[in-house]
């Protein structure tokens, strides 16, 4: 990608995390930068183009995330055989990678506010909320601990419960960072939620 699509890229996400999708035309994206509407159309058909791309962004990002430490990077119903031998060492570092992603990275900060923000007034975006924070790595985690439940990796109990227990401090510890802007401490209590979780549940 180019510096300047890469800056216009940048520009308008930053923009739609603080001011949200619907109120940001691409005149204002180009304000911004300093150029012309014209100028930005060599590079991005229109907002919606630029949305497209941010997302897509985003989906290479957790795929990649999934390759490199060896969990899935499909859903259980694309391809339910890679989910029956799924490390538990993998997927609590794989999982703690993606906290820290969230966290720290400022890509994923305004992709996570922008979603926020927007969940009540497009829908799109709110099935996008959904897909990337909300049920989309609950069913994940609850299709990977299903498995391991079949495999004596965990103890016996029920998956989705699981999932739940496993995932919500997650979620909850990143609304706590943005109230409180204090990464470290949750940074610190999320790891040792891992720790906890895999002591007590582990066969």
């Amino acid at each position: 990608m180019s510096e300047t699509k890469e800056k216009i890229l940048m520009t308008a996400l930053h923009l739609f995390a603080r001011d949200g999708y619907e109120a940001v035309s691409v005149s204002v994206i180009a304000k911004q930068l300093g150029i012309t509407k014209g100028a930005l159309y060599k590079h991005y058909k229109n907002k919606q183009d630029i949305f497209d791309h941010i997302v897509q962004r985003m989906y290479d990002i957790d795929e990649q995330r999934s390759i490199n430490y060896q969990v899935p990077d499909v859903t259980y119903e694309e391809n339910p055989q890679l989910y029956q031998d799924v490390s538990i060492v993998h997927f609590k570092e794989f999982t703690k990678a993606q906290f820290l992603f969230w966290l720290e990275d400022d890509f994923a900060y305004h992709f996570r506010k922008m979603l926020v923000l927007e969940q009540y007034r497009n829908q799109e975006i709110a099935q996008l909320y959904n897909a990337c924070l909300v049920e989309g790595p609950m069913n994940y985690t609850k299709d990977i601990f299903q498995e391991m439940i079949k495999n004596d990796v965990l103890l016996q109990n029920d998956a989705s419960q699981l999932a739940v227990e496993f995932y919500a401090p997650f979620y909850l510890f990143l609304h706590m960072s943005d109230l409180t802007h204090q990464k470290e401490k949750y940074r610190e209590m999320f790891d040792n939620h891992l720790n906890c979780f895999i002591q007590k549940y582990k066969k």
